[in-house]
């Protein structure tokens, strides 16, 4: 997509562009960004750990929060 070497703010209005919801394992980002004010949604997986399997685990509940998420929402599935 060409996106390396953006911040993360521009980064986000980018995707909001092309995209209805960002999924993150990027736990501080509801801090580091103001969520309410984007077009998109977002949602932070906090697994256990970042193995494949333990990611894979958590499918069921990503997709459960995503038939409801609304846009400028955020959504945290994991411990």
């Amino acid at each position: 997509m060409g996106w390396g070497g953006l911040s993360n703010g521009f980064l986000l209005k980018l995707a909001a562009q092309q995209f209805d919801v960002l999924v993150t394992v990027d736990q501080g980002l509801e801090f580091q960004q103001n969520v309410a004010a984007l077009p998109i949604a977002i949602v932070i997986l906090k697994p256990r750990d970042l193995q494949l399997a333990t990611l894979v685990s958590l499918i069921p509940q990503l997709e459960k929060v995503l038939t409801t998420l609304a846009p400028r929402s955020l959504a945290v599935v994991g411990t």
